[in-house]
């Protein structure tokens, strides 16, 4: 992957708005930018984009009401970037529709396809935005509505909450993001902290405890603890550090996703067409995934992510989930949209058998989990291809996981929160944005968001070269390549960064935060001064004196039988024309539904999506 040569807080390209050098810094717009953004996508991905995409690309409209200053109180081109990845993604699902069926009058490539750069914007912190029963994320009753999957209690008690987070070590400006995980007592016995602390609940001072025990040890020293207990910490690292690690050089090498085929013996299958829409009160334009089956074992953001976006297609998306692994309850909400979701235990041999009998018919696997995690299980990529070429039909498999396929830190657990200390994102949101001498973790798990699009056009494009070439196919996305992709854009201009501090100064405290401030402090803060200087990014519909839509809003809002209330979420931020694409069923919990591809309920309130 190509990357700017610029100091690690530098924006890039210091030229004027028709890209020639000159004294004059350019003016900001976010469309040029989406669109330069996407200019440099085509050319790192260039090798992995199907030649008969392009033209679907360059008839990708982006449409906004920005008025000239980014949303997000940070440093990074995230809406541009995003936009970038959703117009990939319409082109694939314009390339499918006319594969099947063939465009209007016949020319191929001519469809019109749109982006909605605030929808965009939206869906890179959707968890924050979506409701359940009218509550949020941060709402201490929206427990009673959710399915208490915090096994261990790593989420809900405070105090091992925060042994996920960022501190200082022994070294003074030396910082380490320790990560207890979904279990936390490993990570705190590991610098010397009880599992448990009862008497732990103020915020400030549960952070001074456990920085106090991690200022004990030098970032080296955490990371060979962090090896021998297999834990998911890292050293927080600048963009240039990042990019002269011996993992940097090998993961910059690497296009944003990989595509690879894993046996090409098993003969072409087509993505069934579909004749039109067969809900009687949605378009009648088809949906271009509508027949694909996809298995999802994939957890909290990122990876269900992408089965979130197959599913917006029109693919039957099947999450299966242990029960008796621990998953953050409200993630799901926003994670399980589209999807019917299932509890088997793999390790169990009648719920094996039970898998086995769907992985017969799927399409596609979705692996979020470590890296040979499913291998270990017996349903990795070769055994895959095994099974293809015994059922004579290719599969689909996508592998999604925090640190990339090649390097030597490639087989690492991580999280949102540890690519971008790892790549540099939070010390360019500290020191790059922030003004401070430190790191800060970036507001919402805009990465995770940024990979699960990236996976969902892996996917796509996965699902049409099988359909055209036959065969399985690999893809390969990781929350460090897609930051890796970010940093490379470099950050705003200085003017911009400026507008946008000037912005979010305020009653919020948002340049207040530091860099042992919590993901969830980060998250609050920013969203509160985002309601204030963007209030129609979280605009619902416009409804006229009979309860009819006069206006769609960003965030759309139906019943789920799931959760037993009224869930909203974000809009899809894609459309392309000739095709509709949106979700047929409403979120639910993990283990909700039953481990089969019969007898799928559709929400008729969602179809008018």
């Amino acid at each position: 992957m190509a990357t700017d040569s610029a100091e690690p807080y530098e924006a890039n390209g210091a030229k004027d708005i028709n890209g020639t050098n000159g004294e004059s810094t350019r003016s900001y717009s976010m469309l040029d930018e989406t669109q330069r953004t996407l200019s440099t996508l085509l050319s790192l991905a260039k090798d992995q984009i199907p030649s008969e995409c392009l033209p679907y690309v360059a008839n990708v409209d982006f449409k906004t009401t920005n008025d000239g200053t980014p949303y997000f109180p940070t440093p990074f081109k995230q809406t541009e970037a995003i936009s970038a990845l959703k117009a990939l993604e319409a082109a694939m699902a314009g390339l499918i529709a006319d594969t099947q069926e063939g465009s209007e009058n016949g020319k191929k490539g001519q469809r019109k396809m749109t982006v909605d750069l605030e929808r965009a914007t939206c869906f890179m912190f959707s968890a924050y935005l979506c409701t359940v029963r009218g509550l949020n994320k941060a709402d201490p009753d929206v427990k009673s509505c959710l399915k208490d999957t915090d096994l261990n209690k790593a989420q809900s008690i405070l105090y091992r909450r925060l042994s996920a987070n960022l501190y200082e070590t022994k070294n003074p400006g030396e910082y380490f993001h320790l990560h207890g995980s979904l279990e936390a007592t490993t990570a705190l016995n590991m610098v010397g902290l009880p599992g448990h602390r009862p008497d732990m609940t103020d915020y400030r001072e549960c952070i001074d405890l456990i920085e106090s025990h991690v200022r004990r040890f030098t970032a080296t020293e955490l990371e060979e603890l962090n090896a021998a207990n297999r834990q998911a910490g890292v050293t927080c690292l600048k963009w240039e550090e990042f990019k002269e690690s011996e993992h940097g050089r090998a993961l910059l090498s690497e296009p944003p996703f990989r595509l690879t085929p894993l046996e090409l013996s098993t003969p072409p299958t087509p993505i069934a067409p579909s004749p039109g829409n067969p809900y009687s009160n949605a378009s009648s334009a088809p949906q271009v995934l509508r027949g694909i089956l996809v298995l999802e074992l994939c957890r909290i953001i990122a990876g269900p992510s992408i089965g979130r976006g197959l599913a917006e297609h029109g693919a039957s998306v099947l999450k299966i989930t242990s029960p008796n692994l621990p998953d953050v309850p409200f993630f799901q909400v926003d994670g399980n949209l589209g999807k019917h979701a299932a509890d088997l235990d793999l390790r169990d041999g009648r719920d094996r058998a039970a898998f086995d009998r769907l992985l017969r018919r799927a399409d596609v696997l979705l692996d979020g989990y470590r890296p040979g995690a499913l291998e270990r299980l017996g349903y990795g990529p070769e055994a895959l291809a095994r099974l293809a070429r015994a059922r004579g039909r290719g599969y689909v498999y996508v592998a999604e996981n925090c640190f990339g396929q090649v390097g030597p830190w490639r087989g690492r657990p991580g999280w949102q929160q540890i690519a971008d200390c790892a790549t540099g994102v939070a010390w360019a949101q500290g020191a790059g944005f922030m003004g401070l001498d430190e790191p800060v973790i970036p507001p919402f798990p805009m990465s995770d968001y940024g990979t699960g699009c990236m996976g969902t056009v892996a996917a796509m494009v996965g699902l049409w070269r099988r359909a055209r070439e036959g065969g399985s196919w690999w893809a390969g996305v990781s929350l460090c390549q897609y930051d890796a992709f970010l940093m490379g854009l470099g950050l705003h201009a200085d003017e911009v960064r400026e507008r946008l501090r000037e912005r979010f100064e305020g009653e919020e405290g948002f340049f207040g935060l530091r860099h042992a401030d919590s993901v969830d402090e980060v998250g609050k803060r920013a969203l509160r001064a985002m309601r204030r200087v963007a209030p129609h990014l979280f605009e619902g519909d416009e409804v006229d004196e009979e309860g009819r839509v006069v206006r769609k809003g960003v965030m759309q809002r139906s019943y789920s039988r799931g959760f037993e209330g009224a869930v909203t979420f974000v809009r899809p931020a894609v459309s392309v024309q000739g095709v509709w694409n949106g979700w047929v069923r409403n979120s639910r919990p993990n283990g909700f539904d039953g481990a089969a591809w019969e007898g799928w309920e559709v929400d008729r309130d969602m179809l008018d999506g």
